[in-house]
């Protein structure tokens, strides 16, 4: 199998399916390749925080044009995998040269399909972007195609606790991976002075409880599969949920708008976390991080559209009030704004690079304590 994941979270992704029993693991860009039996599938599409899919691999040949690509995906069985009259939807990927419109490769692929059906069964399956029984996955690097079922269907990242999008939020599944950069246990104070619409909240908050990130979920891909085997998927649940623990970490949020707390409430209380996350309308510049230090992450406004002296005080103003009420808190910061991020006027001791959508980040660790101190400068 394939689980893909963003750019640095290769090595989160490779010791979470490690924990989870898989075999044969093996890091690539944005993709870990594994091995493991259909309970894995499940448990990794259940309880997998760094994966966005879960790709099964089913054919792998070479085409130069799109005859050899209709060709080669004709040739394989589709009736093992999906019924004459069932539902379909196929997603392409391309980096080749022989190859440039992903679109078109998905409707040749769907042409291949659907005459095999048509020629066998005088019937044809129909194309469902929203509810298909089978997500294939196409993939093109250069000549070399590989073809794969979608476990997941919709985007891992999607954990079913978030509606309202009149934020732009950071994604679920990057969320996640910050938290674990940090070498967090799930334990003690753990602060997000600019949450949003809670995501960094609630992914520290199933941390701490080892609450399977996808639990409510309405549907995988896999359920909808011919091979579904309810009983397996019923006892890797019935497990995950045995493993979830009392929470030992004090998860507290602020932010300045009040339209942002109430849509991190709403979504908290979807993901069923009213109990383990504490929230309140603040700004930065008024709040003072609890008694015994811990962890605090922010993820600040980037500037895009400001001045940069404006964005370069507001980094500063950070800066301050780190120094002055989160002494023996570690900070970590994601930031597009190089240059902002170095008005905080603090020495970041580790950098990591990191996407946020489609916008290249780094993320810096900050650790704030009172007087000086030289700092060991690590990069990554």
């Amino acid at each position: 199998m394939v689980a893909k994941t963003q750019f640095g979270l290769e090595q989160l992704l490779v010791e979470e399916l490690r924990v989870l029993g898989a075999e044969k693991i093996e890091a690539h860009n944005r993709a870990v390749s594994f091995e493991g039996d259909l309970a894995l599938m499940y448990r990794a599409n259940l309880c997998l925080r760094t994966a966005l899919k879960v790709l099964l691999p089913i054919n792998k040949f070479k085409a130069r044009n799109e005859d050899q690509l209709y060709d080669g995906i004709k040739k394989i069985n589709w009736n093992q995998y999906l019924d004459k009259e069932g539902r379909l939807v196929i997603r392409t990927s391309l980096k080749s040269e022989l190859f440039n419109h992903s679109q078109y490769v998905s409707l040749k692929c769907k042409d291949a399909i659907v005459d095999q059906y048509r020629e066998r069964f005088g019937v044809r399956p129909s194309i469902d972007l929203t509810h298909p029984d089978l997500s294939v996955d196409i993939h093109i690097n250069q000549d070399e195609v590989t073809v794969s079922l979608d476990s997941s269907a919709e985007s891992l990242h999607r954990r079913g606790y978030r509606t309202d999008s009149t934020l732009a939020p950071i994604n679920e599944v990057t969320a996640a991976g910050m938290i674990m950069l940090t070498g967090w246990n799930g334990e003690g104070n753990y602060y997000d002075p600019m949450c949003g619409s809670g995501t960094l909240l609630i992914e520290a908050a199933m941390i701490a409880k080892n609450m399977p990130p996808n639990l409510n979920r309405p549907q995988f891909g896999f359920e909808r599969w011919k091979n579904f085997d309810q009983m397996i998927f019923s006892q890797v649940r019935e497990d995950a949920v045995a493993a979830m623990r009392e929470s030992k970490a004090n998860i507290i949020g602020s932010d300045k708008t009040f339209k942002a707390i109430e849509i991190s409430r709403e979504n908290i209380t979807r993901a069923g976390l009213d109990e383990d996350i504490k929230v309140s309308n603040k700004r930065f510049e008024e709040v003072k991080g609890p008694d015994g230090g811990g962890l605090m992450i922010i993820n600040p406004p980037y500037g895009e559209r400001l001045p940069i002296e404006e964005i370069g005080a507001f980094y500063k103003m950070m800066g301050d009030q780190m120094k002055k009420e989160f002494n023996g808190f570690d900070v970590w910061v994601i930031s597009s704004n190089i240059e902002a991020l170095k008005k905080t006027g603090l020495a970041p001791s580790k950098k990591i690079m990191l996407y946020n959508g489609a916008l290249e980040c780094r993320y810096h660790k900050f650790e704030i304590y009172k007087g000086t101190r030289r700092t060991e400068f690590k990069t990554e």
